[in-house]
């Protein structure tokens, strides 16, 4: 018994030194290459604001993460938030899973962050479209105010009426880099134009984001800029009503109706999210603010810095689309400056 327990022991010991001391090749199913793959995998959680699909902003986000994670071998969990009150709750349930990396976006997710964040300094944080000043988070935010100032210098050049106007979301710091971009964009290929501002006080309120486009409409604007967000659909609505022609925000919203949407201004908020999880995956992620303007072709315009599906209209035309695309041309290469209001 003796003899037959130490030909066991034996044997156990030599398959041992065997399966450590060859593997299967790096590039083989279950060899070495897959199980470093599986024990450095990150984790990343995305905790949106709001619900996906009301909002092509975060849409865009979801969809770029994903991206990232697919072609980088991560895991990435999109956390939806019903309201605002549960940013918060998302935030904590996401670091007491262990994530590596937890990623939020906009204004309305500051607070939530700044508590949750400056609660846990190990951990590392990335917030898109708003800056949080802390030692773990990374602050990703885009020049809007340079694709609004191509917007407001397209408007200027295709008005017929020098009447032009705005339906915006909101009165905040936040979004003067959309009305005073636009602005001194309209301005400075039409001095002659005059703008009208109005306030919708929501993001999510189309019906008085119409209410106010058809009353510029009324005023002789010719064109109007939708920048409202969910209520930018109530513009859009208006200006099939009246004739009048518009523009969208974030992605391509001439698919919509192209006889009266004829620019769209872009954010790649999917572009945004894949660069953040690429730079954590592959450890270049850092701290601090990241911003992505008409160089980095993190905002832009369509036709002019991105091709669109739907044709030209002719109240744009190429003549104008050419001569805005000179002026894309001279804020990449620094000679035109387009200050940051906010």
């Amino acid at each position: 018994m003796k003899k037959l327990l130490l030909a066991l022991t034996t044997f156990a010991v030599l398959a041992t030194g065997c399966s450590t001391g060859t593997s299967a090749p790096a590039d083989q199913p279950g060899g070495q290459a897959a199980g470093q793959e599986g024990a450095d995998k990150k984790r990343i959680a995305l905790i949106l604001p709001e619900k996906i699909g009301v909002n092509p902003f975060f849409q865009q986000m979801d969809e770029g993460a994903k991206k990232a994670a697919q072609e980088l071998g991560a895991e990435v969990k999109t956390i939806e938030s019903t309201d605002h009150g549960a940013i918060e709750e998302n935030l904590r349930v996401a670091v007491a899973e262990n994530y590596d990396l937890i990623i939020t976006s906009s204004f309305t997710s500051e607070d939530a962050l700044k508590k949750v964040a400056t609660e846990n300094p190990d951990r590392n944080f990335a917030i898109i479209d708003t800056v949080v000043d802390l030692p773990n988070v990374r602050s990703v935010t885009f020049r809007e105010q340079e694709a609004a100032y191509l917007v407001g210098a397209a408007a200027g050049l295709a008005t017929k009426t020098n009447k032009v106007g705005m339906v915006v979301a909101l009165d905040i710091p936040q979004l003067k880099k959309w009305t005073v971009g636009f602005e001194e964009g309209l301005k400075a290929t039409n001095p002659k134009a005059e703008l009208m501002v109005n306030y919708v006080g929501s993001f999510t309120d189309p019906a008085k984001a119409k209410e106010l486009a058809l009353l510029q409409a009324s005023k002789g604007a010719d064109f109007i800029n939708g920048a409202a967000a969910v209520g930018d659909l109530g513009v859009f609505e208006a200006a099939k009503e009246k004739g009048f022609f518009t523009a969208g925000q974030d992605v391509d919203r001439t698919t919509i109706d192209p006889e009266h949407i004829v620019l769209s201004q872009l954010k790649g908020t999917d572009a945004a999210a894949y660069e953040t999880v690429k730079n954590f995956v592959e450890g270049t992620f850092k701290p601090g603010v990241v911003a992505y303007g008409l160089k980095e072709k993190g905002v832009g315009v369509t036709y002019v810095t991105h091709e669109s599906k739907t044709p030209l209209n002719a109240f744009i035309g190429q003549e104008v689309v050419d001569k805005v695309k000179a002026i894309n041309d001279e804020i990449v290469a620094g000679t035109r400056k387009v200050p940051d209001q906010f």
